[in-house]
């Protein structure tokens, strides 16, 4: 069993990786129609695996025999002043996981329940390619941001397509 407090937090957790899907979706369809497809198709892409994420912690907390709660989720913001700032959004949201899966993980070690820490390792390591992805991502965006073409060109050249990961935690209904 997983204590109640840790569980609310999972389930709290799941809403924050649903949030992040939509902002994701928010601004892939912003650089769409700024005629950025691989931008769009990188924003995406991060869509899936933020919902993928999600849906990680739904199979845990159903392996684990608890009651999952999807909470409601709040309207990603969907226009911005130019093309540096949705990353710098994805960049401010990556750091914020990021903490709220350090303040997981301690919650869980709190509770002395270690089958959720180590399930929670894999997310405090996928969180750290995050934030180096989005950091590197803002500095090129705030470097070429007036020659749409070179980010475009950086994107195709420097971010691949994520591969499967063997260690990943597994998600509900795949």
């Amino acid at each position: 069993m997983i204590a109640t407090k840790l569980a609310g937090k999972l389930n709290e957790q799941i809403g924050h990786e649903f949030d992040a899907h939509q902002q994701y979706v928010a601004i892939a369809t912003y650089y769409d129609a700024q005629t950025m497809p691989r931008m769009a198709a990188l924003f995406f892409n991060q869509a899936l695996e933020e919902r993928g994420h999600a849906m990680m912690l739904v199979q845990y907390l159903l392996d684990r025999d608890e009651t999952v709660k999807i909470p409601a989720l709040s309207a990603p913001k969907s226009s911005w002043k130019n093309i540096v700032d949705p990353v710098k959004a994805a960049l401010e949201q990556e750091k914020e996981v990021s903490k709220q899966f350090d303040d997981l993980t301690a919650l869980a070690r709190k509770e002395n329940d270690y089958s959720t820490e180590q399930f929670l390792q894999w997310f405090l390591k996928e969180q750290v390619e995050e934030v180096a992805t989005m950091s590197d991502l803002l500095a090129v965006v705030s470097r070429s941001e007036d020659n749409i073409e070179r980010i475009e060109d950086w994107v195709a050249r420097e971010v691949s397509a994520e591969e499967d990961d063997p260690t990943a935690p597994p998600q509900a209904g795949a």
